[in-house]
């Protein structure tokens, strides 16, 4: 292996959940500061899921978020928000691929699906406070 990707992949892995980490916590702030909860919970019941949902979403979205930032079972944490995400993509697929479309499109969600699954497949990177080390893919070597 490169000796300058061995060091500087661990660092890049770190940007990866951190910034994973504040994209998560913001969407928690957006719905408890911006739509208000029991705003969301009205959204959720226009698009076919119980209000009730918007409460444990915004709970997974920032405390998921914090873990991502921190490094506290980063990888866990990515995979456990990934049905989040999935369940944005589905509510925005009629409305277009391109997120800025009316109504907002599938491509955003998908995305942060891809790179949180990225993050668990690539492992916690560098300066994680507490590394995965349960339910983690088995690497292959040689």
């Amino acid at each position: 292996m490169n000796p300058s990707l061995a060091t500087s992949a661990p660092w890049g892995i770190a940007l990866l959940r951190v910034s994973l980490g504040l994209i998560w916590i913001a969407h928690a702030w957006l719905k408890l500061w911006v739509f208000t909860l029991p705003g969301t919970a009205q959204y959720f019941t226009s698009v076919g899921f119980a209000g009730v949902l918007a409460y444990p979403v915004f709970a997974a979205e920032l405390l998921g978020g914090m873990a991502l930032l921190l490094g506290v079972y980063a990888r866990q944490a990515a995979l456990a928000l990934v049905p989040v995400m999935a369940a944005a993509a589905w509510v925005h697929l009629p409305n277009g691929w391109v997120h800025t479309s009316t109504g907002g499109g599938w491509e955003y969600p998908v995305f942060l699906m891809a790179a949180s699954i990225a993050l668990y497949l690539l492992g916690d990177g560098a300066a994680a406070l507490k590394r995965s080390t349960v339910g983690v893919p088995r690497e292959r070597r040689g």
